[in-house]
């Protein structure tokens, strides 16, 4: 988790216990940290989870491996990996982001919506 992060989520645990709705906080991260600001949704948790009396603002240790490779951090890194090569397989990219090819078939053509994937290499919109 970063700093950045860490410091959003004590924000919304103090301005929980101000008595902020969601929608408030929300706009208050944004004039804060403006294109930085935790998005909405995540917002929206953590002032669920202190308003339920959720005490700390770290996450809570996990045994498992996630549940999902989409992240934004991944789609990131497959998107900086095909925008400096294009002709590069789905398998060759996945190997880069040590992730499993469909994962990577479906970040390329759901999330960063790129229009055709062959065993060639991608080939997008940008």
């Amino acid at each position: 988790m970063s700093e950045l992060e860490l410091e959003q989520r004590m924000n919304i645990k103090f301005l929980v216990k101000l008595g902020k709705s969601g929608n408030k906080i929300r706009v208050m991260l944004v004039q804060v940290y403006e294109d930085n600001a935790m998005k909405k949704r995540a917002v929206y948790k953590w002032v669920k989870c202190f308003s339920e009396g959720r005490k700390s603002v770290t996450d809570e240790e996990r045994s498992e491996r996630p549940a999902t490779s989409r992240t934004e951090e991944n789609n990131a890194k497959i998107h900086q990996i095909v925008h400096e090569n294009r002709r590069l397989t789905v398998r060759s990219t996945a190997e880069q982001v040590n992730i499993d090819r469909e994962t990577v078939r479906k970040i390329l053509t759901e999330d960063l919506d790129m229009r055709k994937v062959c065993k060639n290499g991608p080939k997008g919109a940008h």
